[in-house]
């Protein structure tokens, strides 16, 4: 399973849960010059940006510690611009997905962990 297949289905699989849990799903993919966001939603006053990483089983990496600072600069940057286009009175809020899937030729998601206000954005501009 290539790196594309593998990031859709662990986006497929948040964007349920997301909706599950009574979010609503504003959009997906979400791209500019100086990033992605993977799925960005409304859960209560909140539109929430949330960065999905997908993992096989026993992955050296979790997907949390793979978004480290560049990334939540880049994360933040991009949301910036989602909401200077999309004028909302909803107060952000940053997520992180974790899926783990398993090994071999036929995945299967085994777990979804999802970390609400999962990194605090003061600051976050010093990262170069």
């Amino acid at each position: 399973m290539d790196k594309q297949t593998k990031g859709r289905l662990g986006e497929d699989a948040v964007t349920k849960e997301l909706t599950r849990r009574g979010h609503a799903i504003i959009g997906r993919n979400y791209r500019k010059s100086c990033g992605e966001i993977d799925i960005i939603s409304q859960s209560g006053r909140f539109i929430v940006f949330t960065e999905v990483k997908t993992r096989k089983l026993n992955s050296m990496v979790s997907g949390v510690e793979a978004v480290d600072p560049r990334k939540r600069a880049r994360i933040v940057r991009t949301a910036d611009m989602y909401l200077s286009e999309h004028e909302t009175e909803l107060q952000p809020r940053y997520d992180i997905a974790e899926v783990t899937i398993s090994r071999g030729d036929t995945p299967r998601i085994l777990r979804i962990d999802i970390y609400e206000d999962a990194f605090d954005t003061e600051g976050i501009y010093t990262v170069n």
